[in-house]
């Protein structure tokens, strides 16, 4: 049948419309992939949490990110550099493609459609998010006075992790050789941080252990890398975090001892994946 002018160009729009619903972010054979049947649902795994800045500007593929997560079933996620957009997507893959179930919350600090995507009037919201296998009370999201090159800041939520209550924080602070810019940053973070006798910390802190923005931090808290210390006993033996063998990402630990640590990288950031297995101490 040879259709009018006009119903090419009504199928044509409405091809265009869904091409720009389904977004860059979806690889090639991924709008096709099988969900799980309802109900087919596994659970994460208890007391394990990871952090993951996932590369922005960077490659998407959120098939991908979701995979690398699923792998370890992480029970609480701290993920950086990522955009709302990004998120909801990994979040949907996880139930739909591997059974993985988690609540979501938003930590963005600056709105940019050159790093998120959406309309020059709305454009995405960009900053971490922490998903968690269990119930988030009480966020809150902070920027830094001051972020130095970007804006910058932390976010907090209150969830349950090894049966006890524990204050969750996630954060990036600013890039490289901007000492005096993540040590103010820090001086807010670990003011915070101190408020709370369980907690824990993750992020990409852009320092390398033995740095003075992190002196705060190391006076709270031991990083879940349990061969990770400052000087004068460390940082030799930090397992390194980033394609460029430097430990910028952290799990600090308060009232919690680390079981298991590992390090993955990924295909997918310059930073790799770093979780945890740890209890409460009481």
């Amino acid at each position: 049948m040879v259709l009018g002018r006009g119903t090419r160009l009504l199928a044509g729009a409405m091809a265009v419309v869904c091409l720009m619903l389904i977004g860059p972010s979806a690889p090639s054979g991924a709008l096709w992939a099988r969900s799980l049947p309802v109900g087919d649902v596994k659970d994460a795994v208890p007391n394990r949490v990871m952090t993951w800045n996932i590369c922005n500007p960077c490659d998407e593929n959120n098939v991908g990110r979701a995979a690398e997560i699923a792998a370890y079933a992480p029970q609480v996620i701290g993920l950086q550099e990522a955009c709302v957009r990004d998120v909801e997507r990994i979040r949907d893959y996880l139930k739909n493609l591997h059974g993985l179930v988690y609540h979501v919350e938003y930590g963005s600090v600056l709105r940019n459609r050159s790093r998120c995507g959406g309309w020059p009037w709305s454009p995405g919201a960009f900053g971490q998010a922490i998903l968690s296998a269990a119930p988030m009370t009480d966020r809150v999201n902070v920027e830094y006075p001051d972020g130095g090159s970007e804006d910058r800041g932390y976010m907090a939520v209150t969830t349950r992790v090894g049966g006890k209550p524990v204050r969750v924080f996630n954060t990036h602070l600013a890039q490289r050789r901007q000492e005096a810019v993540r040590a103010g940053q820090t001086r807010v973070l670990a003011k915070e941080v101190a408020r709370h006798g369980r907690a824990i910390v993750l992020g990409d802190f852009n320092a390398v252990p033995d740095t003075p923005e992190l002196t705060r931090m190391w006076a709270l808290a031991m990083d879940a890398d349990p061969q990770c210390l400052p000087l004068p006993t460390g940082p030799g033996t930090c397992e390194p975090t980033t394609d460029w063998h430097l430990k910028f990402d952290y799990v600090f630990l308060r009232d919690f001892v680390p079981l298991k640590h590992g390090v993955r990288p990924s295909p997918y950031s310059d930073h790799h994946l770093v979780h945890t297995d740890l209890a409460p101490t009481r």
